[in-house]
Parts: structure tokens; C-alpha cells; sequence
């Protein structure tokens, strides 16, 4: 199975789009009104929903660590990448990685 992507609140809306173009199926935190909520939240919705949650913020890594389970983080380090280079790095992902491959996976863009 194709891997989907829900994006966290702080991810541009570039590369939302740039993916979209592409056909990959994604989803906003801004979208499904998980602005502002905890990050155990998000990464639950991210979970049930079966898709590799997309973030900057390393708590993630950390709830990853202490043994949360989630359908995969893709994680950036905030200020590292640039919106395309973001962008370029998550269609590899979609490109190489499936949903079951990615299931508990961290992926260090």
C-alpha cells in the first residue's frame, strides 16, 4: 500500500500542494482542526488514520523513543531543508517506502 501523509501545523503549504500535484494523499493538521492540540493528539489522528505523520518538532521523536505506536514520523529538523527540498525528499518516500514498511519507522528527511 502507498504511503499517505498527514502534515503537521508547521509544514508549508508548498509542499501540501507540491504533493498533491503529484497524487499523494495528504492531509493538513489545519484541515482537520488539530491546530493548536497536543502532540499525542496529532500523532493519534496521524496513527487511526494510517498515515506518516510529517513534522519539525523532535517531541515527536521523542514519543517515538518512549514506545507510542504510529504508522511512521517523516521528521525534519526546523530551518534545515527548504520547501522544495522537503518536498523532493517526501516523494522519494512515497516513491520507495510502503505504509507497511513505514509502520513504527522514523524517516530523517
Amino acid at each position: 500500500m502507498r504511503v499517505r501523509f498527514h502534515l503537521d501545523e508547521h509544514i508549508s503549504f508548498g509542499v501540501t500542494s507540491g504533493l498533491r500535484r503529484r497524487g499523494v494523499d495528504v492531509s493538513r493538521a489545519v484541515e482537520v482542526g488539530l491546530v493548536g492540540v497536543p502532540d499525542e493528539e496529532q500523532l493519534s489522528f496521524a496513527t487511526q488514520a494510517g498515515r506518516v505523520l510529517v513534522s519539525q518538532d523532535a517531541d515527536f521523536l521523542r514519543l517515538h523513543e518512549a514506545g507510542v505506536p504510529h504508522a511512521g514520523i517523516a521528521y525534519c529538523q526546523q530551518g534545515l531543508l527548504t520547501v522544495s527540498e522537503m518536498l523532493r525528499r517526501l516523494v522519494l518516500v512515497y516513491d520507495l517506502v510502503t505504509a507497511e514498511e513505514m509502520q513504527g519507522r522514523v524517516e530523517y528527511l
